[in-house]
Order: structure tokens, then sequence, then C-alpha cells
């Protein structure tokens, strides 16, 4: 497709001057760039087609060059970044040194926060709108898009507590399309549906004064007269009754794809003063016959080609190993066969840990908390009280989210909740809002939990149940990549608590491996031993309880040791070992960690990333015969 209108747009200035035809067609230019960007390479994408003319409204009626905007999550930024003089850049998103999928101020003015994780944009715009009320007189004002699968979060209510309590002149976008990445689910999706239904409303507190003013009473019983007819009003608008009772003038509900009216609906709104809420629907994947038919496959597909027909059929990928998530899963499912007490519990990512099947089979002991994550921990720990066994199922960049009560209501009471998070490591093109890289160390700061990682395909099938036999909690962590089995010369170890498993033992060096690393590190000691090089592997399997007695064992008999994790240094394993080192009285300075280093790391294909990092093999062997030569000429450590 020859794009018109798009190269014509440097920054959202450029749209003031286009009629609403044209508007209309840049709308579809941009859904256009979006499906190219997706016949190429995975990217969010129903989201996205979702949110264009809502969009093209918000910059079409506010100045964002001093008005603030913050699209909550973040993953719904493609079309704004298309109107913010990123267009000639776009077709690099999502790849190494090209534009980010989510936020980035560093790409432009425009973007305030790199938001990746869901619920926090009330209260950054409300921060914003503080600030600006106090440090400017220009008439500000602070706008948040949230969605509703984002709504349920707790932080979210917080924020509007807040914001009526100060009666700042924030407006919330609520953009309402029924789905999270799947299906939002509890009580305020129901009431969510149910305003879907219910006539445009624009503040019960005009509209009910405006009745009570008809209304012909007297006598005494006029208070409970007045009050009954408000119920009643209240009840007939049911749309914005909890907005309303929470303080925020609440308006709509929208059709969030007919531009004319939402620009006229925003014009309205801009000038309302206190906390305001405008409800806006919007059809997730509006545009692409595929994705508004599929949106939970659609919301960040693997690469597809179109038909002539509309159809998206996806493009072939070859035969792949299985990846950790399906692996994690399918052992969940197996236990869930076997023991009736086991139950499995997410917050809204149904589809990322592939649950599905377990979903279907077992809905009664399936539960989808929503976005809420922190909920979502202190649940399974009153589950666990009772006798239950709960698995909790989040991505690791998320579970931190619900970091406290890890802490209270579950470390503090020793109970047996399993942590499964996926997406541990590096998470590839979403970049460092999603990389999975500080759960060892933010697992290990409390007392009681075990903190486990397989090292192959073999340990994670094996561990699962193995962590259910538990009588404490225990965390399990795995990357999204592919899962690999090494080749063994012998069975596998069994999994026992707190032991680690030899591999192969080398007289000159250890690696020391700590979790799905543990491919690379092999082929970097088989290179080696080409080379003559005496090094072996251990796969920990263990940061706690840590296998002290092998892995100390070769501090003090080799000529160097070498951990490897897929997690910051700060606090992770390569720091345990150390410690437990420095516990025992041994020499450390032949012990070297390589992780990942104290910074955010940029986005990028997984592999890439690695090679960046030195944690692959070839990085391996490179630092491995730098230590080699450092030793070439002098004896062991002594002991």
């Amino acid at each position: 497709m020859e794009y018109e209108l798009l190269p014509m747009i440097s920054s959202p200035r450029d749209l003031k001057s286009l009629s609403e035809p044209q508007l209309t067609k840049l709308a579809a230019e941009i859904r256009e760039a979006l499906c190219q960007i997706v016949e190429r390479k995975p990217a969010h994408f129903a989201s996205n087609l979702g949110v264009v003319e809502l969009c093209l409204a918000l910059h079409l009626v506010f100045d964002f060059e001093k008005d603030r905007l913050i699209w909550d999550t973040g993953h719904q930024i493609y079309p704004h970044k298309l109107i913010t003089g990123r267009f000639p850049r776009f077709r690099t998103i999502r790849d190494k040194g090209g534009l980010m999928g989510f936020p980035n101020p560093a790409e432009s003015p425009y973007d305030l926060f790199m938001t990746g994780h869901a619920g926090a944009s009330v209260s950054t715009a409300l921060g914003l709108q503080t600030a600006d009320d106090m440090l400017h007189s220009d008439g500000r004002k602070s706008v948040a898009v949230l969605g509703d699968g984002a709504l349920p979060s707790g932080v979210v209510f917080e924020a509007i507590n807040n914001a009526v309590g100060l009666n700042k002149d924030i407006l919330v976008i609520l953009n309402d399309n029924q789905m999270g990445i799947c299906p939002r689910v509890g009580g305020l999706a129901t009431y969510l549906d149910k305003a879907r239904v219910a006539p445009f409303y624009n503040g019960l507190k005009r509209d009910i004064s405006w009745v009570l003013n008809k209304v012909p009473v007297v006598g005494d019983s006029i208070e409970h007269a007045l009050s009954n007819v408000k119920d009643a009003v209240k009840t007939l608008l049911h749309g914005g009754r909890l907005f309303e009772e929470m303080g925020f003038r609440y308006i709509g509900p929208v059709d969030g794809h007919d531009l004319h009216s939402l620009r006229k609906y925003l014009e309205m709104v801009k000038d309302i003063k206190g906390p305001t809420l405008l409800h806006v629907f919007t059809e997730k994947g509006k545009g692409f016959k595929p994705a508004t038919e599929d949106p939970v496959t659609f919301h960040s597909p693997s690469p597809f080609e179109r038909t002539d027909n509309g159809d998206a059929i996806p493009r072939k990928q070859g035969d792949s190993l299985p990846a950790y998530t399906d692996v994690a899963s399918e052992a969940i499912y197996q236990e869930m066969q076997r023991n009736e007490k086991v139950v499995v519990l997410t917050a809204a990512m149904c589809a990322g840990n592939n649950l599905g099947r377990i979903r279907d089979d077992f809905p009664k002991r399936f539960f989808d908390t929503g976005i809420c994550e922190s909920h979502a921990v202190a649940f399974a720990a009153g589950m666990a009280k009772v006798g239950l066994k709960p698995i909790v199922d989040i991505y690791s960049t998320f579970l931190q989210r619900g970091f406290d009560h890890i802490f209270q209501e579950v470390a503090l009471q020793n109970l047996p909740v399993v942590f499964c998070m996926d997406r541990a490591g590096l998470c590839g093109p979403d970049g460092p809002t999603h990389h999975g890289v500080f759960d060892n160390t933010y697992m290990r700061t409390f007392p009681n939990i075990t903190v486990a990682a397989p090292g192959d395909a073999w340990d994670l099938q094996a561990i699962i149940p193995f962590a259910l036999k538990q009588s404490g909690p225990i965390s399990i962590r795995y990357p999204k990549t592919h899962a690999e089995t090494i080749a063994r010369e012998s069975a596998p170890a069994p999994i026992e608590l707190g032991k680690s498993e030899v591999i192969q033992w080398g007289s000159d060096g250890m690696i020391v491996c700590f979790g799905a690393l543990l491919p690379d590190c092999l082929k970097a000691m088989e290179k080696l031993q080409k080379d003559g090089l005496d090094v072996g592997v251990i796969n920990a399997r263990f940061l706690r309880p840590l296998d002290t007695e092998v892995i100390l064992r070769a501090v003090q008999e080799c000529g160097f040791v070498v951990t490897v994790e897929e997690n910051t240094l700060c606090g992770g394993f390569g720091s345990t070992v150390l410690e437990a080192a420095n516990d025992a009285g041994l020499p450390t300075q032949h012990i070297r960690r390589l992780g990942i280093p104290d910074r955010f790391i940029e986005h990028g294909d997984r592999k890439e990333l690695l090679a960046d990092l030195g944690l692959d093999a070839v990085g391996l062997i490179h630092t491995i015969r730098g230590l080699a030569s450092q030793q070439s000429g002098m004896s062991h450590p002594m002991v």
C-alpha cells in the first residue's frame, strides 16, 4: 500500500489541517501499517487496532506538548507513535536498536513513562496534574487512558480515591473493549457489561437534580420520597453509578470508533473541573476481521499472511521444540489429574501461560484474578492455609507486583504455595518492562522460600510434582524460549531438595549454571574440552537451599568457578555462591559471576541480547579462556 497521509504527519500538530475524510483515510493507513508490521514479526496487534480513532481524537483535542497523556500498560502505543514523528522508523519496532513496543521517553517527548505494567496510569497522571498545578499556570490537563482489563487493579482504586480527595482536574478515559489479553473477569466485568446497554449519561448529580426539581412531593414524607426517586434514577442510569459514588463525574458510554463524536465529547470534558471519567467503547481488532473474531490469538500473534478474502494464514515457522511454557502447562495439567487439591491461579495471563486446557477441563480449580497479582498471591495463601496446593502461574516481571504478599501472606506463614514464574530472564522484543531478571534476587530475600530453576525441559517436568510435595513455598523460574533437553551420559539425577546435578567434573574449572542457560554451558564445555581445558558443568537446580557440598567443593578444588544465571548479578545466584564461600572461609578471587549487569536491558531478540551480554556459548568460551589464561602458571587456590 502507498501511504499518502502518514508520511506527512511529523507531529500531532499536522492533524489539525486534515479534513474529516482525510482523518478517516489516515485511520485506515494506520491500520494498514499495523498489519504490515505483524506480517513480518510478532507484535501487539488487536489492542492497537482498537484505539486508532481514540488516539487521533485525543491528539486533535489536546495539546500534549503541554497537556499530559499516559497510556496504561502501553502495548497499545503504536498509533500514538505513528503520529508523533516515528513513522519513518516504524518498521524497526521491537527490533534491537529500533523503536520500543512500549512508550519510551528516550524516543519522544510525547512518551512520558516507559509503561509496561497495567494499572499505574491514574496514579502517574494524578502526580503529573498535581505538579503542573503547583508549577504551571497555563491550565494543563492530565489524561490517563485506562483499559477495562486494568481497571480491577487495586492501585487504580487507590488513585481514584486520592484524586477525588484532592479534587484534581484529571481525566480518565476508560477504554472498554471487553478484553484484557483474554476476556475480562470478575464483578467489575459484569458491571461494565451492564453499562454497555445503559443510555448515554453526563453526570448523575446534574440529571438527578433536574429530575428531583420536577417531582411534586409535600409533607413529612418528602425526605423519604426524594431518597426513593434518587435511588430509582441511579438504578436507571446504572452505567456511571460506581464512579459517581466514588466522586468522579461519569460521562458515557460513547462510541470509540466514531471520530467525529469522540472529538465532540473530548471537547466537552476538556474543561470540566474535578475528576472525570469518559467511558469509551472500542472493539479490539477493529478493522481486521480475523482479529475482531479472535482477539485473544491476535493480541500478539505470530507473523501471518493476509489472503484476498481478508483472512490471516500463519506463516510457516518450521518444526521446533515446545516452549518452556508448554512444558510447564503440561506438567501442571498432569498433576491436576493426579491430585484434586491442586489449583491454579493466574492474573489475566491464561493465554500467555498456555492454561486454556486447564481452565476448560478443571473450571472449578482454575482462578483468573484479572490484573491483580497482589490479590492472587494472598488469595493463594488462603487456599494453602486450608489444605489446597495452589500454583500461582504469573510472569516473573509481573509477580514482583505481589512482593509484599509473598513476604507477609506466604513466606512469613511458611505456606505451600508454588510460584511458576514464566518469562524469567530476558523476554526479547518486549524489552525492559518485561524482562524477568530480578526474581532470583527478590525471591531469595525471604526466609522459608525454596528457590529453584530447571536447567532443561526434563528438569521442569520433574520439578513441578516435586514442588507440590513440599511443605513450604517454592519458586520455579523458566524463560520464554524453546525447551531443550540436554544429553546426559546417564539418567538425569532425580530432583532432591537443595541438590545439584553434576553433569561433568573438571579439574581446570567448573561452570555452575542456575537455570535454562545450561545447554549453552554444555556447548561451551565441549568446545573448551576440545581445546584442552578440563572444564566441567554443574546444573545447580537450587539457589535456596544451595548445594554447598558440591559447589564449595568446586571452589576448593578447581582453578576457577564461573556462575551463570539469566538474572541480575545484584543479589542473584552468583552472589549466593560468593556468600557461601565467604562464610566457609574460602578464597573467592577465582569465582567469576556471569549474568545481567546492573542496568536495564534494551529490547531485541533474546539470542542477540544474550550474545551482547556474553551469556551465550561463544561468550562463555571467551570468558573462560580469559580465566584459564590468568590461572596458567598459578597453583590452584589454597584452602
